[in-house]
């Protein structure tokens, strides 16, 4: 398998005192076209993970409304969310390479100049690089549940990270979380619920439909859907 180069190498996910990750990096198979997506397109989309702001405007070139996705998956929603909202911009963020290649591929495709991307863990790249107040949406779709009681410790959507999320939206941004499973449904509920910060909305979300979704589908399971809004107080 090629190697990346140093110029065109996503950011491993670093070590840091945080023990208690959301995610496992595993070794998945890439394939040819995904490696080649990350040697030869990262330069264009890819932004390396720093500990420090980023400059939204200074790195899209203009004053736009901007979404986070957290955890893209394939990147399908996130590049077609792009390809169709050429108004807005978008990053994702995600640390299987076989993802990160595969949504560098689409957003070539479509010639996309309104996406880019960081290949690192989520809560640092909120806690670190976005700026309070920044953002016009974070999505997370279908994250992981961890379903047994034991793993419940590693679920991303606790309250500390929907505190975290909310402090990054601007006044009337939203917070948009969707899954197929009913226990961490309740969970996320709760804790949405608990985030002063917050408060439901009924806006639908136009979006596509993840690998994630649809197996869920097949399984019976009932999607859940929020869509929270975060308010003008501190």
């Amino acid at each position: 398998m090629q190697e990346l180069s140093d110029r065109s190498r996503p950011t491993p996910p670093a070590h840091s005192t945080r023990s208690i990750r959301s995610y496992v990096v595993r070794a998945g198979r890439i394939t040819a076209a995904q490696q080649r997506a990350l040697d030869e397109l990262w330069a264009r989309y890819g932004i390396d993970y720093l500990p420090e702001p980023l400059q939204l405007e200074r790195l899209f070139g203009r004053r736009a409304p901007c979404t986070l996705e957290i955890g893209f998956g394939n990147g399908q929603n996130l590049a077609e969310r792009a390809a169709r909202e050429p108004a807005a911009d978008f990053i994702g963020v995600e640390v299987h390479p076989p993802g990160v290649g595969q949504l560098l591929l689409a957003a070539a495709r479509a010639g996309c100049d309104n996406l880019r991307v960081i290949a690192h863990d989520a809560v640092e790249v909120l806690e670190r690089q976005i700026p309070c107040g920044s953002l016009d949406e974070v999505q997370i779709l279908f994250p992981d549940p961890w379903p047994k009681k034991r793993h419940h410790k590693r679920r991303l959507l606790q309250s500390a990270f929907i505190e975290l999320a909310a402090s990054r939206l601007r006044p009337g941004g939203r917070l948009h979380i969707a899954t197929d499973w009913e226990p961490y449904a309740e969970q996320i509920e709760a804790e949405l619920g608990a985030c002063r910060a917050l408060t439901t909305a009924c806006a639908p979300v136009a979006r596509s439909a993840t690998r994630f979704e649809r197996r869920g589908e097949r399984l019976g399971h009932r999607i859940r859907e929020f869509l929270f809004v975060r308010t003008d107080c501190d």
